[in-house]
């Protein structure tokens, strides 16, 4: 793991919380399982154009996969590349379950409000989802298929989706090596499926370093990656080389 020094930046989502930055390209951002047990739920969109955002569906299907870890990349609805995941201690982290809403958290752990609780409230992924997407220019409309760090969740021979508990440990952490300028937007809420006893997601922590050289190189092992990376760079290209 890296050492501290060498870490440009980092902070802390505490559970339940949520967060948006810009991560520019030739960097990468660490998330981490502070204490085990949490879920990031992400959303990424380009920051020259934001009409451009993550997309599942090409996401799986360039590179015939359920779920996402090491060696895989997040795919834009343009045919670019936002990251390339290039450390993972984790393994598996989930493509399709979504967000936890206000009724389903509702029902599942009753109500905490921030009248009586203050910033021991239950919040949501929806919510926080579009909280953090107000603050710039983006609303519900924009919010597509996320991707769920940390949570793994499978599916039976009947097509039934089992969220696994207890799958992601404490300092666990997944490396998100980004090749686009990317908007990225995070809720430390618990994952929609999971079934723990009580509120009580997990804090996320976020750093940041300069990618090395060569550290896509397992990405790049796969053909439609190649293609998104070769699109991204002609993207930046024709920007006049703008980073």
């Amino acid at each position: 793991m890296k050492q501290n020094n060498s870490f440009t930046w980092q902070e802390t989502v505490p559970g339940g919380c949520h967060w948006s930055g810009i991560i520019r390209r030739g960097t990468t951002l660490r998330l981490t399982d502070v204490d085990g047990g949490a879920n990031a739920a992400v959303l990424f969109y380009n920051q020259e154009e934001k009409l451009e955002r993550y997309n599942m569906a090409d996401t799986l299907k360039s590179q015939h996969t359920f779920y996402l870890t090491q060696g895989h990349a997040c795919h834009s609805d343009m045919g670019r590349i936002f990251c390339c995941i290039t450390k993972d201690t984790v393994g598996w982290h989930d493509t399709v379950c979504g967000l936890s809403d206000a009724v389903s958290v509702r029902e599942r752990y009753g109500v905490s409000r921030y009248q009586e609780h203050r910033n021991n409230m239950y919040r949501n992924g929806l919510d926080s989802m579009l909280i953090e997407l107000g603050k710039w220019g983006l609303g519900r409309r924009d919010i597509v298929s996320n991707i769920n760090f940390f949570s793994k969740v499978t599916a039976d021979t009947a097509g039934g989706l089992n969220f696994h508990p207890n799958h992601s440990q404490a300092s666990g952490y997944v490396d998100l090596s980004f090749e686009m300028n990317t908007l990225v937007v995070l809720s430390a809420t618990p994952h929609p499926l999971d079934r723990a006893e009580g509120y009580q997601p997990g804090t996320v922590g976020l750093s940041q370093f300069i990618t090395p050289p060569e550290a896509a190189s397992r990405c790049m092992q796969i053909a439609e990656n190649v293609r998104g990376q070769q699109n991204t760079q002609q993207f930046y290209a024709l920007c006049g080389g703008a980073v």
